[in-house]
């Protein structure tokens, strides 16, 4: 699976991080940015990258990060076809595929240790999207016109 990965300055070290996590996991793994640590940068278009690169690839996942995973969440739910979480927690991250068929996660770096990190990523991206019909039904009446 291909997971593409976007933060700003302040999730750049845990992006890179998890670039090194997932690639011993056997994930092909592309950073589309920050690529250099730089206080100015903006988050919305890491986000925008990320959200849309998964959107035209139905087969892919992508994982943003920044301080509070608030802007990024807002950006990459900017793209169509784009379903971005915020998660905080394993089972938060295991529904948001059961049921949301998220296909991009936001974290929030100032918030969560690595370790829970490691394991929210571990799971959302080993756990499937249910099919069950009243998920896809709900899913299909939120995607952006």
């Amino acid at each position: 699976m291909k997971v593409y990965l976007g933060a700003d300055h302040g999730g750049f070290e845990r992006k890179e991080h998890i670039k090194s996590y997932l690639d011993g996991l056997g994930y092909d793994v592309e950073d589309l940015g920050a690529h250099t640590f730089d206080t100015q940068d903006d988050y919305p278009q890491f986000a925008k990258d990320v959200a849309g690169k998964v959107a035209a690839d139905a087969d892919s996942r992508g994982i943003l990060f920044c301080r509070s995973g608030i802007g990024m969440d807002i950006a990459a739910n900017k793209v169509r076809g784009a379903r971005c979480a915020q998660v905080f927690t394993v089972e938060m991250a295991k529904k948001s595929r059961e049921h949301n068929d998220a296909n991009v996660l936001s974290i929030a770096t100032d918030y969560m240790p690595e370790e829970d990190v490691l394991e929210i990523v571990k799971t959302w991206l080993e756990t499937p999207f249910s099919k069950d019909e009243r998920h896809a039904r709900r899913i299909a009446q939120i995607e952006i016109q």
